[in-house]
């Protein structure tokens, strides 16, 4: 008989201390949320046990140098370090307009890294780039760049829980640009981060395993959301169309899909951060796994069987 499971009473029993995450078999569980208002959301509240929750965000480069992108994090910071959140802070491209695509050098992202751990102590856990093999990123064509932009972060912040930079499970384009990372990092990749909302969300197992495959160490989908809502263009670039294979049926489905993905290697994959807490305020959002209605309504991905 299948046992009835609530994503909130999982996140509370895997909350436990690192030596325990090497020994345990099953994954701690985390959500990737960028709105500080989740640490005042007593449904995320009410998940509390040691005042120990996971949870990913995401900062540009250099986010610190303009007081524009650093007033947000600094939000966000105060919030989680309040709650005694565990963050997994992962770096991102510029904001800045003309900057997005500007890759940063070694010597200026060991300068960040620096000030980001001077301000925010507290951070202990990073990861080296978000998506970088999405073409929206300055990492996108330099996967050996982002190995040296790796080596950076490691160097820099010692005693730190590193990850290799997270990659969109996309097939073996994937494959290719995480090869040719891993040969331009020169220090040992021992955390793999991956995001696999394809997988989850067409019901599939096929680039999860592949990934698996091509890689050694832990593993931890860093992003693994349930698509309720996404909108996209249409080709010609006039109005835009519902894709119709998400709705709240197959999100369902996908929350289902994403455990059963972390059984394919019990030994390896280590965290899951379901991406994402909110849904989306659009009528017509690119992309809405929220598990929470912006109302505050939860939503059945919240409660399912896995």
């Amino acid at each position: 008989m299948k046992r009835t499971v609530l994503i909130t009473v999982l996140v509370s029993l895997c909350l436990t201390t690192a030596a325990a995450e090497a020994k345990s078999r099953k994954p701690l569980v985390g959500f990737g949320e960028q709105s500080p208002w989740i640490f005042s959301d007593e449904r995320w509240f009410s998940l509390e046990r040691n005042q120990r929750h996971y949870v990913r965000y995401v900062m540009p480069w250099d986010a610190l140098r303009f007081k524009s992108t650093r007033d947000p994090v600094d939000a966000w910071m105060s919030e989680a370090k309040r709650r005694h959140a565990r963050v997994l802070l992962a770096f991102g491209h510029s904001l800045r307009r003309h900057r997005q695509l500007k890759l940063p050098s070694g010597r200026q992202f060991r300068k960040q890294v620096r000030a980001v751990r001077k301000r925010y102590p507290s951070v202990k856990t990073f990861q080296t780039w978000n998506e970088a093999n999405h073409n929206f990123q300055p990492t996108y064509r330099k996967p050996w760049a982002t190995g040296r932009l790796y080596d950076a972060l490691v160097r820099t912040c010692r005693g730190c829980t590193v990850t290799a930079p997270s990659v969109m499970l996309t097939g073996w384009a994937t494959i290719r640009w995480i090869k040719r990372f891993d040969r331009a990092a020169k220090r040992r990749v021992r955390i793999w981060a991956v995001h696999n909302h394809i997988d989850a969300n067409r019901n599939s197992v096929r680039g999860t395993r592949m990934f698996l495959r091509h890689t050694r160490g832990r593993v931890w989908f860093t992003e693994a959301g349930a698509i309720w809502n996404r909108w996209m263009p249409n080709r010609r670039g006039r109005g835009w169309h519902r894709v119709r294979r998400y709705n709240h049926r197959t999100a369902v489905r996908a929350i289902r899909n994403i455990f059963k993905l972390a059984r394919l290697n019990r030994r390896r994959v280590k965290r899951i951060y379901v991406y994402n807490w909110y849904g989306r305020r659009e009528e017509r959002p690119r992309w809405d796994s929220g598990l929470v209605e912006t109302n505050g309504e939860i939503r059945p991905t919240f409660r399912t069987n896995h």
